[in-house]
């Protein structure tokens, strides 16, 4: 394996992360149904589609073509929180890259922590409030750690890793932002579906590469 992430790796990664979250769709409406509004799962399955189908017509050449196109697809055909999230990960991702056909492990660690910027503006939420940054942190955090001695395979296998670990870990959790903090304590006891399908992004990612 390389040391870099061609913009065919990428289009795997996104076809990957539409397959698991077709796949899992029903567990992520039932974590969602716990907690939220019970369509994550839909909402998320029927945005990849969207996106798959997108960068099938009208193939990219370069990472932020890419990224760009899936970011605004996101946003224009997802409801709810997931849409606007997702959509703004992807877009300051493409921003970050640059019109290049591959990505070294800085740079792709530069874009997906650019991505993850994104998220923290537009939710304003911080580690601890049970969001989707729970799981996602944890995994840049890795990523970062294992590529600064590692192959990138390495590193992105660390960032899947540590983003299931995020993802568990949301569970004893009590929700500060979202329609969950709407519980209060009884949303204690339920893992975030936001974190679970980040967990399956960054699955995805460490498949495709």
């Amino acid at each position: 394996m390389t040391n870099t992430i061609t913009v065919d790796t990428l289009t795997r990664w996104l076809t990957g992360f539409a397959d698991r979250v077709t796949e899992q769709r029903e567990y992520l409406t039932e974590l969602d149904s716990a907690i939220g509004d019970a369509d994550h799962g839909a909402n998320m399955a029927r945005g990849m589609a969207a996106v798959v189908d997108k960068i099938g017509q009208d193939p990219a050449a370069t990472a932020d073509a890419l990224l760009k196109t899936t970011g605004m697809t996101l946003v224009s055909s997802v409801g709810g929180a997931s849409g606007p999230l997702y959509g703004t990960f992807f877009l300051r991702m493409g921003a970050s890259a640059g019109a290049v056909p591959e990505l070294d492990a800085a740079a792709l660690g530069a874009a997906l922590r650019a991505g993850y910027e994104g998220i923290l503006q537009r939710g304003k939420a911080e580690p601890g409030d049970k969001t989707m940054i729970d799981a996602m942190l944890p995994a840049l955090d890795a990523y970062d750690a294992a590529a600064a001695s590692g192959s990138l395979a390495d590193a992105l296998a660390a960032a899947s890793a540590a983003a299931a670990e995020g993802r568990d870990a949301t569970e004893p959790l009590v929700a500060r932002k979202g329609r969950a903090s709407y519980l209060g304590e009884r949303s204690a006891g339920h893992i975030d579906p936001g974190s679970a399908s980040t967990a399956l992004l960054f699955d995805a990612l460490a498949a495709a590469a």
